[in-house]
């Protein structure tokens, strides 16, 4: 039934499933069975709902074979999936009251996206909502098509599959590549759960933890996140995987099935890596110099939090409000450079970054070199080695530049609807928009609505990648359009 229904069936049918899975909470706290509606009834009404589209609409949508109509109509399925998305996981916190709709959709919007920014207390907020916020973040991780091509494929998975943002297929088949990366994710999030109790966390903060971490979502179970604990292991349990979370599905098959040698030739995975071997010391000398820090702890915080930031997870160690400015710029660099491409994590990504500084190098040597001389650049994936040639410089441009386009007009924004500097709306809006989830203190329970809206059209823009938003949203005018004119 469902290989041939309509693809929006098929996401409202899967997202009342996702919904529901909070309720398997209940059992260990009986005493939270009083909300129990607020997860079954948008799951019943998503599910009944899919079912209903996919029984009027046997059909699966129409594809097209010219290749533009048909990533248009990829793009809008895809939006359409995290739109529905949002909207039912926001309800459950509305219904108990708990959140307006702002800060309900808000919550949603940072749980799916894995960006981690709340509004919540969570000193006062049932286990339950706080599972569902963690479970967001790990179905997140893996996006909606990636989670329907788990239990069912259809014409357009394809299409569905790359307009998500999954560049790398794993397998020949890709139900195989599904399961392939479903089988990793979930037996990471086993090992890290279990490495998490062994380290003193008890066992439901540290299953939401370990699916936080690993999706680079961020979203904690205590006020001070990881830094509550003020625990070694648990910081290096929690650095470990936020770099397994960051880094792409492919290189973490050649790391799993023992291809080292391969994977360690992978650019993006050596260049990550270089980040941190640079940019670790400067913020431990910084925080040593301005905060009187021993040299263990500088390097200790400089270390989770530049690692944090750079795998867009956002946990923390520690307030910033004491850090000097140098170790702020750092943190908002790497937020805006992110994780790497086809990975749980935000931000520019690092294959971006690295081909935009191999470009600009590459045109600094030409100027120094004969006018006839050749140069031919690469760099390495999973799959092998790429050539850097103009059309794919010109496509990380247009991306590069249309992100930074993004931060700066969200930036001034943020600046007039929190009333805050402009390093704080830096900090605050790369956060966002690379779906990292640090705050510097503007994002909270008292959060205006504008800030928020803000924010959340930043999480989206930055998890679904700007263009399959604006190629989305186009479509879905021009269909309406369409549908008026007849």
């Amino acid at each position: 039934m469902f290989v041939k229904c309509s693809s929006y069936g098929k996401f409202m049918f899967l997202t009342g499933l996702l919904v529901a899975v909070p309720l398997l909470v209940l059992p260990f706290y009986p005493q939270e069975y009083p909300y129990a509606p607020a997860f079954y009834l948008p799951a019943i009404g998503s599910v009944a709902l899919g079912l209903l589209v996919c029984f009027l609409h046997k059909g699966e949508d129409d594809v097209s074979d010219e290749w533009q109509s048909s990533m248009q109509r990829s793009s809008l399925t895809v939006l359409f999936a995290w739109g529905w998305g949002v909207w039912v996981g926001a309800a459950p916190f509305v219904f108990h009251a708990r959140l307006n709709w702002v800060q309900a959709i808000f919550e949603s919007v940072s749980g799916w996206t894995t960006t981690g920014l709340s509004v919540l207390d969570v000193t006062v907020t049932p286990h339950i909502f706080l599972f569902h916020r963690s479970f967001m973040q790990f179905c997140g991780g893996l996006g909606f098509i990636l989670m329907m091509m788990l239990l069912v494929q259809g014409k357009q998975s394809m299409n569905l599959y790359n307009a998500e943002g999954h560049p790398d297929k794993l397998k020949p088949n890709l139900r195989k590549t599904a399961q392939a990366i479903g089988l990793m994710y979930g037996g990471f999030l086993i090992a890290g759960t279990v490495a998490y109790v062994v380290s003193g966390m008890d066992v439901f903060g540290a299953l939401c933890h370990a699916m936080c971490a690993l999706s680079t979502g961020g979203f904690s179970t205590k006020l001070n996140s990881i830094g509550e604990y003020a625990s070694l292991p648990i910081e290096a349990v929690t650095v470990v995987l936020m770099l397994i979370g960051t880094t792409n599905f492919a290189v973490l098959q050649l790391i799993v099935t023992g291809k080292w040698k391969q994977a360690g030739n992978v650019s993006e995975l050596r260049f990550m890596f270089l980040l941190l071997v640079v940019f670790v010391p400067i913020v431990a000398f910084a925080l040593i110099q301005n905060l009187g820090m021993s040299l263990g702890e500088g390097f200790r915080r400089a270390l989770f939090d530049t690692a944090s930031a750079l795998s867009t997870t956002g946990y923390s160690s520690m307030s910033y409000a004491t850090w000097p400015p140098l170790a702020i710029g750092i943190l908002i660099l790497m937020m805006l450079v992110g994780g790497g491409i086809g990975s749980t994590a935000g931000g520019l990504k690092l294959s971006r970054v690295y081909i935009l500084l191999r470009a600009v190098w590459q045109n600094i040597q030409k100027r120094f070199l004969p006018a006839r001389s050749v140069q031919t650049s690469f760099y390495c994936k999973a799959q092998g080695r790429v050539m850097i040639d103009t059309p794919l410089v010109a496509d990380t441009l247009g991306f590069v530049g249309s992100y930074m386009i993004l931060f700066i007009v969200g930036t001034l924004l943020m600046t007039i609807t929190a009333q805050c500097t402009l390093t704080e709306a830096m900090f605050e809006y790369a956060s966002a928009l690379g779906t990292v989830g640090l705050s510097i203190g503007l994002t909270g329970p008292a959060t205006n609505s504008a800030t928020l809206l803000i924010e959340m059209a930043g999480m989206i823009l930055g998890r679904l990648e700007i263009f399959i938003v604006l190629i989305g949203v186009y479509s879905g005018c021009r269909a309406i359009r369409r549908r008026f004119a007849k």
